[in-house]
């Protein structure tokens, strides 16, 4: 690993090998397993909170409990009723909250706030992500209840969590947003859910695959 100045530490520990990416210690590892978890926290993750009709509302376009990506393809997450959570590239955080910001016309009030560095982040992919996070979490994961582009907060290994369904290239695939203090524990919580079906960690990568 190379560090030519300072770098950021997600609060999940990075299996090795390690890299610096985009200003962050993360894992190189590369794992073809059929069920993958990977820390996601150098994600750009920015806050948005408004009236859940007004003018931000109509221009992100999302309402409660979906997802969708706008023109910069950043993943905006109706995550609860005037709340939108808003994914994006590593080190775009600033791009984000200037445009979210500038989206308010002046008479509605709006928060916009960066919680990069103060979430954790991870992603669990494959055929049996469904049946590991059923371990613990009581929502309904089926396809008729929580299709992918679903979003919700629920109680996931008795933490208070953000889940969010976005399927890569047809493989069924969430996103797990949680408080940064609780990050290792869920990721571990989530390893020994998924020992069973063969789960493997997996390192970061930009674009996802």
């Amino acid at each position: 690993m190379s560090e030519t100045g300072p770098v950021a530490r997600s609060p999940i520990r990075p299996p090795a090998p390690v890299q610096v990416h985009s200003g962050w210690v993360v894992s190189a590892l590369r794992s073809h397993a059929p069920l993958r978890l990977g820390d996601r926290s150098p994600l750009a993750k920015v806050l948005v909170r408004g009236a859940a009709d007004g003018t931000v509302a109509d221009r992100l376009g999302v309402p409660f409990g979906r997802t969708g990506r706008d023109e910069h393809g950043t993943l905006v997450v109706g995550s609860g009723p005037g709340e939108w959570l808003l994914v994006a590239a590593p080190g775009a955080a600033s791009d984000v909250v200037a445009r979210a910001s500038a989206d308010a016309d002046g008479e509605e009030f709006v928060s916009v706030v960066d919680l990069t560095h103060g979430r954790a982040l991870m992603r669990i992919s494959g055929v049996a992500a469904e049946q590991t996070l059923n371990k613990v979490c009581a929502i309904d994961l089926s396809d008729r209840v929580t299709p992918d582009g679903t979003a919700f907060r629920s109680s996931v290994a008795r933490l208070a969590t953000d889940v969010v369904r976005d399927d890569l290239d047809g493989q069924r695939s969430y996103l797990v947003h949680c408080e940064r203090s609780s990050g290792q524990y869920l990721f571990d919580v989530l390893l020994d859910a998924g020992r069973e079906f063969g789960i493997e960690p997996d390192g970061f990568r930009y674009p996802e695959e």
